[in-house]
């Protein structure tokens, strides 16, 4: 069974109400809105970030990745790059040699010391400033401002049955597992989350999450 015809199998088996809701026009004007004024905001910030890290070693200032969103579909995800340009082979010598960092990769998909970020990556990851290029996703529909984390192919087995709840939304630039200790928490709590969020979403509760990023992210709680 290919991954798209999967992927709808899952979202078919749940039922639309829900569905109806995270298509409202209020959370998809407020998407927007929030969305364009902050990279017209930002702009004065974002430019000099993606201009060091081109200059820093070469390489693009944006990474971009695929990720799965709403009803399965795959969109390129962006965030500004904070690895080496070549982080995809050391992340694979790293984990032919240490087993301790395998271990930890196959829990959850992060490394507590990852040798591929750089000085400067690890600022913008600690500040969440790596996320900001979203908007974008978030302007095109992609994304949404709150919603469970984008992921990719390779963590839908870790989902299991509740694939089928991360598909039925678009994924946010924050959500409740980002205010509930990010990286501090498990991969499994991190699921608990995502399905907790879907089946009580309400717009109220998107303008509470939002509220509570702001501190988050100045606390840098759970952020590596």
């Amino acid at each position: 069974m290919g991954f798209q015809s999967y992927s709808r199998d899952l979202v078919e088996a749940k039922s639309t109400p829900v569905d109806v809701k995270f298509s409202s026009r209020a959370k998809r004007a407020t998407d927007v809105v929030i969305a364009a004024g902050m990279l017209c905001f930002l702009l004065p910030i974002l430019l000099p970030i993606a201009l060091i890290i081109r200059l820093s070693d070469g390489g693009p200032a944006l990474f971009r990745q695929q990720r799965i969103g709403r009803d399965g579909e795959m969109f390129w995800c962006y965030k500004f790059r904070t690895m080496v340009t070549d982080a995809d082979v050391r992340l694979e010598k790293l984990l032919l040699e240490d087993p301790v960092a395998r271990r930890q990769w196959r829990l959850a998909q992060k490394l507590d010391n990852d040798p591929r970020i750089t000085k400067l990556g690890y600022f913008l990851r600690k500040s969440s400033l790596d996320e900001l290029p979203q908007l974008i996703n978030i302007l095109m529909g992609d994304m949404s401002l709150v919603g469970p984390r984008p992921i990719v192919r390779s963590e839908i087995e870790k989902y299991g049955e509740y694939f089928r709840d991360y598909c039925r939304v678009r994924p946010g630039l924050t959500g409740l597992w980002q205010i509930s200790g990010r990286s501090d928490t498990t991969y499994q709590e991190r699921v608990n989350f995502d399905v907790k969020y879907v089946d009580e979403w309400t717009y109220a509760e998107d303008i509470k999450i939002i509220l509570k990023t702001v501190p988050a992210v100045l606390r840098s709680n759970g952020a590596r």
